[in-house]
Formats: C-alpha cells, sequence, structure tokens
C-alpha cells in the first residue's frame, strides 16, 4: 500500500488518486479517508486555475448563477458552503451579498481550508475543518446551506451526507451536483467509475422534504460531468443562533466551548477538546481529544 508521500509523488506525475488509493484498498466505493488524501493533494490546483485571466468571465458567470439560484428563493441572514475547498467558488458567490452576511465553510481538508482562508482575506468568513458525514454545526443554524459538486465523491453515501445537510439548514438546501440523471450514457459510466453521487432529487422526495425546483445549471465547469440545481424549502422554527454559538461538537451535534486562551474547543457532552491549528478550529471527529478532566 502507498505511503502518503508516495501518494504525493504518484500526484506528481498525474496518476488519480482516488483510483490508486481504492485498488491499494481492494475497494470499489470512496471512503473519507480517500476523498480527504486525494482532495488534499490537489490543494493549490483550484486558486492557480481561477487565477487565469481567460477563465474570468466564466469564473464570474458561474459564482453569479448560484447567487442568483439562491437570491430567487431569499435573501439570506447567513450562508455556508458545505465542502468549501479553496473557497474559489464561495468567494465569487460571496461578491453578490452583503459583507455584514454570516459566511460559514468547512471542508475535510485542512490545506484546503487553509488555502481557503488566504483566498478569502478580503471576506469575513467563518472556516473550519468538518466531514459532511458529522458536520459540526448546531441543528437550524444557517439560512442557506448548499454544496457545489462536494457530495459528488460520495456515491452510495447520498442519504446520510442529505440528512446532515438537511439539519444544519434554516430555510434553504441548495444542491449543485452531477446532473446524472439527465446526462448521456458516456457521461452515466465515467461518473459510476469514479464514484460520484446521483439520485438526490428522487431521495430528498423520499425523505419526505419538500423539493420547490430541480433544474439544469448553464455554467457548467465541464461537460462529461454537468451539474443539476435541486432546491429544497426547510420550514423549521426562526433562526436565532449568533456566531459565537454555531459551531457544535461533531458527535452530539451539541454545543461547543470556546477556550480563548487555549485556543481550543471544549465539548461538555464529548468530554473532548477540539485543537485550533493556525487559526482554524479542527471539528471533524477524528480531531478530538478525550480530555475529562479538561477545565475552562
Amino acid at each position: 500500500m502507498n505511503t502518503p508521500r508516495q501518494l504525493q509523488e504518484l500526484y506528481k506525475k498525474g496518476v488519480n488518486i482516488i483510483k490508486t488509493m481504492s485498488k491499494d484498498r481492494n475497494i470499489t466505493s470512496n471512503t473519507s479517508e480517500i476523498i480527504e488524501v486525494a482532495y488534499d493533494l490537489q490543494t493549490g490546483s483550484y486558486q492557480n486555475k481561477w487565477a487565469k485571466e481567460h477563465l474570468q468571465e466564466h469564473y464570474k458567470n458561474f459564482t453569479k448563477e448560484i447567487a442568483n439560484t439562491i437570491l430567487e428563493v431569499c435573501n439570506p441572514n447567513s450562508i455556508m458552503e458545505a465542502g468549501i475547498g479553496e473557497a474559489t467558488t464561495f468567494k465569487g458567490v460571496l461578491n453578490h451579498f452583503l459583507d455584514d452576511i454570516n459566511a460559514y465553510g468547512f471542508d475535510i481538508s485542512w490545506s484546503r481550508v487553509s488555502y481557503a482562508r488566504k483566498w478569502l482575506k478580503d471576506k469575513n468568513v467563518n472556516l473550519c475543518t468538518g466531514n459532511l458525514f458529522s458536520i459540526p454545526i448546531l441543528d437550524n443554524a444557517i439560512d442557506v446551506v448548499y454544496t457545489f459538486h462536494s457530495i459528488e465523491p460520495n456515491g452510495g453515501s447520498e442519504e446520510k451526507i442529505l440528512k446532515e445537510l438537511y439539519r444544519v439548514t434554516n430555510n434553504y438546501l441548495i444542491l449543485f451536483e452531477p446532473d446524472y440523471e439527465g446526462t448521456n450514457e458516456e457521461n452515466k459510466k465515467r461518473m459510476d467509475s469514479l464514484g460520484y453521487c446521483k439520485g438526490l432529487e428522487k431521495l430528498a422526495i423520499t425523505l419526505g422534504y419538500d423539493v420547490v425546483k430541480h433544474t439544469s445549471f448553464i455554467h457548467n465547469l465541464n461537460d462529461k460531468n454537468p451539474t443539476a440545481i435541486t432546491i429544497i424549502k426547510k420550514n423549521s422554527s426562526s433562526n436565532d443562533k449568533s456566531e459565537k454559538d454555531i459551531f457544535a461538537c461533531p458527535k452530539y451535534k451539541t454545543p461547543l466551548i470556546f477556550d480563548k486562551n487555549k485556543q481550543t474547543y471544549f465539548s461538555p457532552e464529548a468530554l473532548c477538546i477540539y485543537p485550533i491549528i493556525d487559526d482554524i478550529p479542527c471539528l471533524r471527529i477524528e480531531n478530538s481529544i478525550f480530555a475529562s478532566k479538561y477545565e475552562i
């Protein structure tokens, strides 16, 4: 089995890391470990891509389409991109909202969150590490939660992720994910080989969610991987969460206590501390340290 260093060298040579790690482990579905390593090794590539001058017009168009999709259904006080990556998408989206909007983002990869923070240096965004399967955010905390191809590599785990996204949403959950059902057979075979998600609209309806719109995304980034828009409305109680108490224990979804002096978050329910590394709260279950005698 390849070590992380060996995988890094393979990535530099253009080898597909997801396929390599799946082969190493003799599995066909993408695990959180595989997704984390594969995307972490890509860190910087998205920012390098969208910094190119000839792509600026398309960048403005696709991020504007996302923003307009959100603004068509509501004018949120808070917004979060789940699976923010390097924040290349989120920054363009935020350009269409007022600066005082409460903005949040998380990603499974610490490296990508670190790059996201630099990319968003002129924006006020709360960032942390987190996993789509155990989102470190309180229930009904965010007016609008959206994803942009972050559910994509998690084929087979759509239900678990959708339930978590719906849990933290207060008003609308908007999915910009692969249009598996609407694309051609060749593209479907490619998506299947890469373990992409599928059936999100049907799943949402089966779960009893209010799907108010399902349509095609106009400004696709890849013709082999077209995007569909699925808008889900949630009728929850009013959101009275404030910035300081929005992070949650990823295991129990209960409030965390921020220790400013020690730069940690403490979960009274899990009796665990979560470190803050280079100003980035590390709020994945795997980041926790059991500490029953920790004192605030």
